[in-house]
């Protein structure tokens, strides 16, 4: 069995679905910690002027170090009512946005509260409109695994029964931080590294912004062309020794 294992992100960018739609099982790793002005709070749509953050207010309940992001509060409800504005501002001539528009509404104005509640809610909805049937589940709702890094995404590997894992390329910081293929080679777990090359799609406001999160897609292509073009960026993926040896000659 194929497995990915990400945080929940805030809007995700295109590759992010496109690693989802690549395994047999993705898992969201919901109990980690929470980390100031990361993805898990954060990304990007497109203006006039080039692309705009939209960020999520945590409750300090806490001291961060001490926060998980399944433990973490989303801070009042006027977030969402200033997202919505800023979404129908930049979008409200795209091509899609009558159709898209009351879909995100209903994502981003809802009751959730918990931080990766909201954004795992936030990524299966759009994963299921665009047809994507991958199985998902969370790290909290398996084993309490004392682990870290490496050690920890195998051993999680190890509990559903993945033989084989796709990481994200900057992953490989922290994995060969010992030995080339950390613990994914010690537990004789396939390891490759995800390979997406950003596709190009309509976008308004000129010239064209890779990176921005999947909404700007949605609003610019629709539900039908969307998840085509995500998987326009698809490559082969790269073994971890290949990958290491492509590391050694930059």
């Amino acid at each position: 069995m194929i497995c990915a294992i990400m945080q929940p992100t805030y809007n995700p960018w295109l590759g992010y679905f496109d690693l989802i739609d690549r395994v047999d099982c993705f898992v969201y790793l919901d109990n980690v910690q929470l980390v100031k002005r990361s993805w898990q709070v954060r990304n990007r749509i497109k203006s006039p002027n080039g692309d705009f953050f939209l960020t999520i207010p945590i409750k300090h309940t806490a001291p961060r170090d001490d926060i998980t992001i399944n433990k973490a509060l989303v801070n009042g409800d006027g977030w969402r009512r200033d997202h919505l504005k800023a979404i129908e501002y930049n979008y409200k001539k795209s091509k899609f946005f009558d159709d898209i528009f009351p879909f995100v509404s209903s994502l981003i104005m809802n009751e959730i509260q918990i931080l990766s509640e909201f954004n795992i809610n936030f990524i299966e909805q759009i994963k299921n409109i665009l047809g994507i049937e991958t199985k998902t589940i969370k790290s909290s709702d398996l084993s309490n695994l004392n682990y870290k890094k490496d050690d920890l995404l195998a051993a999680l590997c190890k509990e559903i029964g993945a033989d084989t894992y796709i990481s994200p390329q900057g992953s490989s910081v922290y994995i060969d931080r010992d030995t080339i293929g950390g613990a994914f080679t010690r537990e004789n777990i396939k390891l490759y590294y995800h390979n997406y090359d950003h596709p190009k799609y309509n976008q308004l406001f000129g010239e064209f912004l890779p990176y921005m999160g999947v909404l700007d897609l949605l609003f610019n292509e629709g539900v039908r062309n969307s998840i085509n073009i995500i998987r326009s960026g698809r490559r082969e993926l790269i073994y971890y020794l290949d990958f290491s040896e492509r590391l050694k000659s930059i």
